[in-house]
């Protein structure tokens, strides 16, 4: 592999292709589901919410067919709705799909819950819900469908990260840490995965205009929609890029803030937020 190849194989061509959306009913899930239905993707759509999630599946079904009569084959988009704090949702899932489908291309885990918390303000019930939503749904996943992947001989997994993985923030006190520990699961997924042909890519957004930003009562740098969001995602796996980050402009500066002594962070970032 050359110094400036993709780290993945670029994925271009969306038709066809049999896609796993884990944490699909809203957000960035949601919109992703249409942007790739309406590339001619195959999905299967998951999240905890079989009601929030059927409305959307006839969308994406009309958008495959390029129409709004909401009809097209049954196999085209398929409901599973699950639970990524239980093991073994993902296992029977799986089963299902591989039934259904034979096997899978690309499966994103986007499922994540996030809470505002300061130092005095923790509490372990909101770290166990953080931590097993954000950080263990996630490797439980990997570890339910790696096997499936390496039988195959390919496919790729996508994780959802964050910015707030870069470094310390404030009201990030449980959040930050649990995406800066799936940052460093995703990077150790492509040392293996990578020489076995299965891609690896880490989904880093910045703000993004979503039910768990609502609630902020702050001033969101960059702030771009949902959609938005979703197109960024698709660029980059057509780049094969191992980490999509997005808005640039916001993500390079939090890059560059952690190449400074601590010191000067912690002033720029205090600095910045007023905390």
């Amino acid at each position: 592999m050359g110094l400036f190849a993709p780290l993945n194989a670029p994925i271009r061509d969306w038709r066809g292709r049999r896609v796993w959306l884990v944490g699909a009913s809203s957000g960035i899930g949601a919109a992703l589901a249409r942007t790739l239905a309406a590339r001619g993707a195959r999905l299967v759509l998951s999240a905890r919410r079989r009601e929030r999630l059927e409305p959307l599946a006839a969308e994406c079904l009309a958008l495959q067919r390029g129409d709004t009569a909401g009809e097209a084959a049954a196999v085209d988009v398929l409901v599973a709705p699950l639970d990524v704090t239980c093991t073994a949702d993902f296992d029977r899932v799986r089963e299902e799909l591989v039934a259904c489908w034979g096997g899978l291309d690309l499966v994103v885990f986007n499922a994540g819950t996030y809470r505002p918390l300061r130092a005095w303000e923790l509490a372990p019930a909101a770290i166990r819900e953080t931590l097993e939503t954000n950080l263990v749904g996630a490797m439980e996943g990997v570890a339910a469908v790696v096997p499936q992947l390496l039988r195959q001989g390919g496919g790729a997994l996508a994780l959802v990260g964050s910015v707030a993985g870069y470094g310390g923030l404030p009201r990030a006190l449980v959040y930050g840490p649990s995406k800066a520990a799936l940052i460093n699961f995703a990077e150790a997924l492509h040392l293996d995965l990578a020489p076995r042909g299965i891609g690896v890519f880490l989904i880093d957004p910045g703000f993004v205009a979503t039910p768990l930003t609502a609630g902020n009562d702050f001033h969101m740098p960059a702030l771009m929609g949902a959609a938005e969001a979703a197109e960024a995602i698709v660029a980059g796996f057509a780049r094969g890029a191992f980490e999509i980050h997005f808005p640039r402009r916001f993500t390079l500066v939090l890059k560059l803030l952690r190449c400074l002594p601590r010191r000067v962070y912690f002033s720029l970032v205090r600095r910045a937020t007023g905390l």
